[in-house]
């Protein structure tokens, strides 16, 4: 009997991707062999996010693109998972009847037994399966997160760890909640076991993944909190670096701002989504926090003494954003002084409340304010990268070969990129002296 093979397009973020090595470890315990390419798989499966904007038109395209596939083979198997799976439904199918399954974010531990049903369909000879039995989109009823021990990780340095699940904030602008579901988190325990597992699988970096991270209880346990997981973790021997996203400004406290400055293996870094500076509109977001909150905790990371590289996301042109509340977005950034940002223009998000409202920001401003807010942000990071990094020598933790294949290239505890010369392989860390800054990354020469 043949062999079959997968090959699994992912998009979005790093729940998207680690989701993708938990289907493919279940897919490689089923029997199923990774494919280099789509044209040579046996099924395929794409892992879709609808966060930005067009997602959904985006994975119609791609289904497009795969017909040819199907009908020259039509033994080819073709699903579609994550967010816009979860958003979508059966509507994929009604749009693209050469798709076989359609998996939500709650259901992708039951791919092989989907792909059970598909084979077993096949043999009987009765064609392609009913379309109510093709879409699997029903929320999990229970209080955790569906376990899947075996993982096939994307890389041989950092080991990524789901601890939490879903959303219970209601963001105006934002999906999650609607495709990821309420909160669900996983007991400390079982996340524990993954880490010590993951250190004695050769794995130094750990990356602690949720959409809410930071909100993260231990459901057997309502006190044991995110710090008091974070903490465990970084007592675990052999975890050189820590890392964790997506968090949530409003759950930092000063414990866990003071347990980040002190522990060696927790990063540098933290991610603080700020999404606006204007206190109207992040009223109106429903951010639960303020600009002067925000702001005074930028301060309590400045005030530990130690280098914090903080990162953010901004929206600019949200539903009623004037001009005097752009202007105070761009007088947090100057303020916060981040070292890295993800913006974007407003779009609408189906599901979400502000899909309700008029999207009253022309576009031509939205664009002006994102070039604005980017060329600013572009000033801050080259002055930030003199100042901070210039003529330092700094630990990086190789992860593979530069752009350009001449060089490789690592990241620092503070997320930078850094490309030097080396015969270092990814998963070695080395010190690197940076002879060379540029707004989004570093060059340097190996310390030997």
């Amino acid at each position: 009997m043949k062999t079959l093979s997968y090959f699994i397009e992912t998009h979005g973020c790093q729940m998207n991707v680690h989701d993708t090595e938990k289907i493919s470890g279940l897919l490689m315990q089923y029997g199923m062999v990774p494919s280099s390419t789509a044209s040579d798989a046996d099924f395929i499966l794409l892992n879709t996010c609808s966060v930005r904007e067009k997602a959904s038109h985006k994975v119609f395209s791609r289904l497009g693109e795969l017909k040819p596939y199907k009908e020259s083979n039509p033994e080819l198997l073709i699903g579609v998972a994550g967010c816009v799976a979860q958003q979508e439904g059966s509507a994929i199918i009604k749009r693209a009847p050469h798709v076989d399954m359609v998996v939500g974010t709650h259901q992708y531990h039951t791919i092989p037994d989907i792909l059970d049903e598909l084979l077993s369909v096949r043999s009987r000879g009765e064609g392609q399966q009913n379309q109510d039995r093709s879409v699997f989109t029903d929320f999990e009823k229970t209080v955790t997160p569906s376990e899947v021990k075996t993982i096939k990780r994307k890389t041989v340095f950092r080991a990524n760890i789901t601890i939490m699940e879903g959303c219970n904030k209601k963001c105006a602008y934002c999906i999650v909640p609607y495709t990821r579901g309420r909160e669900r988190n996983r007991t400390a325990g079982n996340i524990l076991d993954d880490a010590r597992n993951a250190v004695a699988q050769g794995y130094s970096e750990i990356q602690l993944l949720g959409q809410t991270v930071t909100n993260y209880h231990d459901p057997e346990k309502e006190d044991y909190s995110f710090t008091s997981l974070l903490e465990a973790v970084s007592g675990i021997e052999g975890i050189r670096r820590i890392r964790f996203v997506s968090p949530h400004p409003i759950n930092f406290n000063d414990e866990l701002v003071e347990l980040i400055a002190a522990k060696k293996n927790i990063c540098k870094q933290v991610h603080l989504p700020v999404q606006s500076g204007s206190n109207a509109i992040l009223k109106k977001m429903h951010r639960l926090h303020t600009r002067e909150w925000y702001l005074s905790l930028v301060e309590k990371f400045a005030a530990t003494g130690r280098h914090i590289a903080l990162s953010t996301d901004i929206i600019t042109g949200f539903p009623g954003e004037t001009d005097q509340d752009f202007e105070d977005t761009l007088d947090l950034v100057r303020n916060s002084q981040f070292e890295q940002m993800f913006s974007f223009k407003y779009s609408v998000r189906p599901h979400t409340e502000a899909a309700e409202w008029i999207d009253d920001v022309p576009e031509e401003i939205k664009s002006e304010r994102l070039k604005r807010l980017q060329d600013l942000q572009k000033e801050i990071q080259v002055s930030l990268h003199e100042k901070r990094y210039l003529g330092k020598v700094m630990e990086v933790l190789v992860e593979g070969k530069s752009h350009d294949g001449q060089q490789v290239m690592g990241r620092t505890g503070t997320n930078k990129i850094v490309n030097f010369p080396s015969f270092s392989r990814p998963g070695d860390y080395v010190n690197v002296k940076i002879e060379k800054t540029s707004p989004n990354s570093l060059k340097g020469k190996e310390i030997i």
